[in-house]
Parts: structure tokens; C-alpha cells; sequence
């Protein structure tokens, strides 16, 4: 049976550099900050969903890949963590 899991068990391979992105910015950004800021452009996304994506227990989709892009002004290669 196929399974949509990273290799490690996690739904999404992306929360781990998520995390450190939001942790590195200044000021500081909480998840619940992070989640204001993605509903400010149309995601419907709580703090408890920051969370479950950069614990891994959440897909992320791709609309919410660049929503994510544009809040931290990125691009996806540097989410993914690919050079």
C-alpha cells in the first residue's frame, strides 16, 4: 500500500526549515503571528496548523508553499532547503 509520507514518517518535508525560518526572523514571529500573517492573504490557517505543519503531522499544500513563500519573501527552493 502506498503511502504519502516523507522517508522520516513526517507528512510534509518542509515544516523543519519552516520552523527555522520563522524562529530566525526579527522581530521575533510566533506561530500565532505566522497564522495572522497567512490569513491576511487569504489562508485559512491557525496557529494549531503552524504548528502540526512544522511538527510534520500536516500536509502543507501548495497554495500554502507559496503563501508561505511570499510572507517570508522566499522562494520555494529555499523552503524545500534545495541549493
Amino acid at each position: 500500500m502506498f503511502k504519502n509520507k516523507a522517508v522520516n514518517g513526517r507528512n510534509n518535508i518542509c515544516g523543519i526549515k519552516l520552523a527555522e525560518i520563522r524562529k530566525a526572523q526579527t522581530p521575533y514571529m510566533s506561530q500565532r503571528m505566522l497564522a495572522e500573517k497567512l490569513q491576511l492573504i487569504g489562508m485559512d490557517v491557525d496557529k494549531n496548523a503552524v504548528q502540526r505543519m512544522e511538527s510534520g503531522q500536516r500536509f502543507i499544500t501548495d497554495v500554502e508553499i507559496l503563501a508561505l513563500c511570499r510572507t517570508f519573501q522566499i522562494t520555494p527552493n529555499a523552503l524545500f532547503d534545495i541549493d
